[in-house]
């Protein structure tokens, strides 16, 4: 059997190494496509030149490639070039308060440059697996409508209909998603699109927050990893309405890595899957500072801002049903806990 190549783009960003290294460990040869454009979004902080040294390090015959995906005709000569058996997609500008002050770059990173990918997959690879990283923000604030209890240190759906969270049936339109979520909401539909008309392997994956000790973590984006970083430098993290109640669903990204490889083995056309820990792996702002505190033995220092980030989820997790009815080898493999102790343990490593 031939080796079998994937091509990873935003592959020093978080999922896209994950996905890199576990791909490699499976038999698959990398090609990796970053600009470091997280160091322009986010400055010093989002710099993700480590993450490539790692890459080069741990990844035998590992191809880089500094290429910008908003470059038509580079992305078509790589993909012609390659020819890859599989394309992992997350190269993306990531945070919904950054798109505001950057909003052409935004839209030309997420929707063109996902298109450039598709259709270039479409010339060249058409039945080799795409799978995109979308993301939750494509329901807008519409998961705000849903009737809410609140709790002492969460709130929480109270609609028995979404006792398991927020599936895939859920509507996108007709409702506030920040520009970062509409120009994700266009690469997914688009992805979706090339699935359906064209008859590729596509899949969009929604997901919530995906998280792990590789993040280069800033205040716009990579909530855990950030609140962990405060903790442990004595920072003040400052949580942005809804009184610290507002609740989110944790994946490790090494699982959001195991769910690819399952897709990639039996890929679907143009489907889409709500991608998060789900309601066992969600927890608050207040329930996540409890959660570091236990694990650092360091007190949080936080401030409260009465105002909420604009469409942001009051109470978001994900309902895991179809995609444990679609792949039923896949399942959510670490606990919040252990992900806590991960990040903490490589945070305190990097800096010593």
């Amino acid at each position: 059997m031939p080796e079998q190549l994937a091509l990873v783009t935003g592959s020093c960003g978080l999922v896209g190494s994950e996905a890199a290294l576990f791909f490699a460990r499976n038999g698959f040869r990398i090609v990796g496509i970053d600009n470091n454009q997280r160091a322009v979004f986010f400055g010093p902080e989002g710099d993700t030149s480590r993450t490539l040294e790692t890459l080069r390090s741990q990844i035998k015959g590992y191809r880089h490639e500094n290429l910008d995906i908003r470059d038509r005709e580079a992305v078509l000569a790589l993909v012609k070039e390659l020819k890859p058996s599989l394309i992992i997609h997350t190269a993306a500008q990531p945070s919904h308060d950054r798109a505001a002050a950057i909003p052409f770059i935004d839209f030309e990173v997420n929707a063109l440059g996902t298109l450039h990918l598709l259709e270039a997959a479409r010339r060249h690879c058409p039945e080799s697996p795409f799978i995109h990283m979308s993301t939750n923000k494509v329901y807008g604030d519409r998961p705000n409508s849903i009737p809410m209890k609140e709790l002492s240190t969460r709130y929480d759906y109270d609609d028995r209909s979404f006792e398991g969270g927020i599936a895939e049936d859920f509507p996108v339109d007709q409702s506030k998603h920040s520009l970062f979520g509409a120009s994700k909401l266009a690469s997914d539909v688009m992805v979706q699109e090339y699935g359906r008309y064209f008859n590729l392997p596509t899949c969009c994956l929604r997901g919530g927050c995906l998280t792990g000790p590789n993040h280069s973590a800033v205040e716009l984006h990579g909530f855990l990893n950030y609140l962990v970083k405060c903790n442990l430098e004595g920072r003040e993290y400052t949580v942005f309405g809804y009184k610290g109640k507002q609740v989110r669903d944790n994946l490790h990204s090494r699982d959001v890595a195991g769910f690819m490889l399952e897709f990639s083995k039996a890929p679907r056309i143009g489907e889409v899957y709500n991608l998060g820990g789900g309601k066992d792996n969600s927890c608050s702002i207040l329930e996540a500072f409890q959660l570091v505190e236990e694990v650092t033995g360091r007190k949080m220092k936080w401030r409260y801002v009465e105002e909420a980030r604009s469409g942001d989820h009051i109470c978001y997790y994900s309902d895991l049903t179809k995609m444990k009815t679609h792949y039923p080898q896949w399942r959510v493999s670490t606990d919040l806990d252990q992900i806590c102790r991960e990040i903490a343990e490589r945070y305190v490593a990097a800096v010593h």
